[in-house]
């Protein structure tokens, strides 16, 4: 037969829960002394600590499993929670997302289908006839992967090869877990976390790094990643999202050029960011040629303006169209043949 204090707590809880119209576990609240008295197996104050056991494990033997979730926002989430000591009854969640209903057994499973709170934080309570109601916490992490990752080239200085990278990390949660690293070509600069961030909606976030740098080093290309890093619990290989890479003006022709007259001019310059492109002939802008022919022949200097400023010089020579030639050698080889016509008439 249950005892008083079962029959009493049941009665409290009873009376707390339908007192409330939400389906949101609150909870269970303290009863003021002048009421509490009257029922001295009913405590609200925790049990004394026996010698070489935990503070946790006397006042709140509650386990959760897993400990820890991860879950990537809109997938689902299960978590159960379970209570084996002897002295407690009933057990429930205090959780705003799906609350599953309270029970009288050893154990409750807390499940949702599609994650859609960010800040959410379930709570497994368990209620006691001696030590009052008790509570553990589940860690759940909520996260997403950046929208995009970009790169910029901040405060560049010419004379001083100097200047700062910028990675700009778009839409990610959550902030704290985002772990950025800067390359020049294949070698890595740095790594960097935010120092602090209790934002666990997604956020958009710039990485900056200052850097000096060589003459030699204007060739290499400059880039970042970022990712999610979540623990041994988290997903251990979600993708790592790059930037583009940003590199100085390059010339996509060679510098002695020969093309054949009639064709197209196949020297471009291209670069990240886009430069701006000025070309010069004997000292005067031009526009490039688009088709050749022999007045396009010459020197050419071309003056080039992105990440780090660049000149090219291409000397143009142009040749003679495939289809002159051949028309010129059968004219040539008709006369010959011709003449030895004649010659033997």
């Amino acid at each position: 037969m249950a005892s008083p204090g079962w029959a009493v707590a049941l009665m409290l809880f009873q009376l707390f829960h339908s007192g409330t119209s939400s389906p949101v576990f609150t909870k269970i609240p303290s009863l003021p002394p002048k009421i509490a008295l009257p029922f001295p197996n009913v405590s609200l104050v925790p049990s004394p600590i026996t010698p070489g056991e935990s503070t946790q494990s006397v006042l709140c033997p509650l386990k959760i499993s897993p400990s820890t979730v991860v879950v990537r926002f809109g997938d689902p989430v299960k978590a159960n929670c379970s209570i084996q000591r002897m002295g407690y009854f009933g057990i429930g969640w205090e959780v705003p997302l799906n609350p599953p209903n309270f029970t009288w057994q050893g154990f409750v499973v807390w499940s949702v289908e599609k994650m859609t709170d960010w800040t959410i934080k379930p709570v497994c309570f368990a209620l006691s006839e001696q030590g009052g109601p008790c509570y553990s916490n589940l860690t759940l992490i909520v996260y997403k992967p950046p929208d995009r990752v970009s790169i910029t080239f901040l405060n560049h200085s010419e004379s001083l090869f100097e200047g700062t990278l910028q990675c700009h990390v778009t839409e990610v949660a959550p902030a704290e877990n985002v772990l950025v690293t800067f390359y020049r070509g294949e070698k890595m600069l740095a790594q960097m976390h935010l120092n602090t961030s209790s934002e666990k909606k997604p956020v958009t976030q710039s990485f900056t790094l200052n850097i000096v740098f060589s003459k030699e080093d204007t060739e290499a290309q400059y880039w970042c990643e970022a990712k999610l890093e979540l623990g041994p619990e988290g997903p251990q290989h979600l993708p790592v999202m790059a930037s583009q890479r940003l590199f100085a003006p390059q010339l996509s022709c060679p510098v002695e050029l020969k093309v054949t007259e009639g064709k197209r001019f196949p020297c471009e310059v291209t670069g990240n960011p886009q430069p701006s492109v000025t070309w010069f002939k004997n000292g005067q802008i031009v526009a490039p040629p688009s088709h050749l022919n022999k007045k396009d022949a010459g020197n050419y200097t071309i003056q080039a303006k992105g990440l780090f400023p660049k000149n090219f010089t291409v000397e143009v020579k142009i040749l003679p169209a495939t289809g002159t030639a051949n028309s010129c050698c059968g004219h040539f080889l008709l006369l010959v043949l011709l003449t030895q016509m004649i010659t033997h008439v």
